[in-house]
């Protein structure tokens, strides 16, 4: 049994954010999740409110900037009605998950969509991805878009190699690999399936068709779509804030488009248990805390000399290790 440890002086002297709310109004507190978040604002729909109803424009109490704390897209807060029609955002609830870019709670299932051409199939960028979402505990369906441009057009057997490399590199190592095409409808009825339950998020390089992937889901939904910019090759940003969409039985975060991420919140030391293949193998490591790179008797290196692990996986893990390593090293 867990016992809370004696409060101090000062501690008892804190009234609760709850608390607060009682003394400040005798409106009844409701539970809610916040469905959106811009310019200070937080949109909250009661739990149990259909779909369909407006969200409530919600302000944060000011013990949350006193605390250093924020309410984030996804969360599930204790909320009241204030006298002009509006709200104030009480307590938040503990997290299941929370990931910092992009700024949103809770998400149980990340949806890492990219596209087999236009813009090409980036797997660096698809590991970087990758290593993100294992270090936040969340459980990963990688979403191949544009299917079509596999069958005909002059990017056929571009899309067909990147197709079969995605299935072939990993499918093997436990990722769930589905294929779609907003365009021709395939793939979308198994993707609304999975994603019942669940509070999503889609992810990937800009341009990929995540908002259209979404439109199509969706019946009435008019995301913003732009065509990918041939200087740049990827898409413009369409998404510019983080929104949970309804998809009839579970939520989707559609998040600003980014191309970069960057391992502020990563420890060197915590980089192979990001790939899961050698999570599994490091234990069989002669040295403790093997970083794959130089150590004999490595098991990782092993299976990679034996065709285990995918090189274009080692190699990224690689370059992944040194730039954490040089970012480091400068500060």
């Amino acid at each position: 049994m867990a016992i809370r440890p004696p409060q101090t002086s000062s501690q008892r002297s804190q009234k609760t954010s709850s608390q607060l709310t009682k003394q400040q109004s005798n409106k009844e507190s409701q539970t809610g999740r916040i469905i959106k978040a811009l310019s200070g604002y937080y949109y909250v729909r009661p739990i149990d409110a259909a779909s369909d109803e407006p969200t409530i424009q919600c302000r944060a109490r000011g013990i949350f900037k006193k605390r250093g704390e924020s309410p984030l897209v996804g969360d599930v807060v204790e909320f009241e009605e204030t006298e002009n029609g509006e709200g104030a955002v009480n307590s938040i609830s503990t997290r299941s998950s929370e990931l910092i870019r992009p700024p949103v709670a809770n998400i149980d299932l990340a949806v890492l969509v990219f596209s087999v051409t236009e813009p090409t199939l980036n797997l660096q960028l698809l590991d970087k991805f990758l290593v993100h979402i294992e270090h936040a505990g969340i459980d990963a369906l990688l979403c191949l878009s544009k299917q079509d441009l596999t069958e005909d057009g002059e990017e056929t057997e571009e899309a067909r190699q990147a197709l079969s490399d995605v299935l072939r590199v990993y499918e093997p190592i436990g990722y769930e690999v589905l294929v779609t095409s907003s365009k021709q409808g395939e793939g979308t009825g198994a993707l609304s399936e999975r994603l019942k339950g669940h509070l999503a998020v889609f992810a990937g390089q800009s341009g990929v068709g995540k908002s259209s992937l979404l439109n199509a889901l969706v019946p009435g939904l008019t995301l913003e779509t732009n065509e990918i910019s041939n200087r740049l090759g990827r898409g413009k940003h369409t998404t510019r804030h983080v929104e949970l969409i309804d998809i009839g039985g579970g939520y989707v975060a559609d998040t600003p488009g980014f191309s970069q991420l960057d391992f502020a919140e990563l420890g060197i030391e915590e980089l192979g248990s990001c790939f899961r293949e050698m999570k599994e193998l490091s234990s069989s490591c002669k040295f403790r805390g093997c970083t794959h790179l130089h150590e004999p008797d490595c098991a990782v290196r092993d299976a990679l000399e034996n065709g285990e692990i995918a090189p274009s996986r080692y190699s990224n893990y690689e370059i992944f290790m040194a730039e954490m390593k040089e970012k480091k090293r400068r500060y």
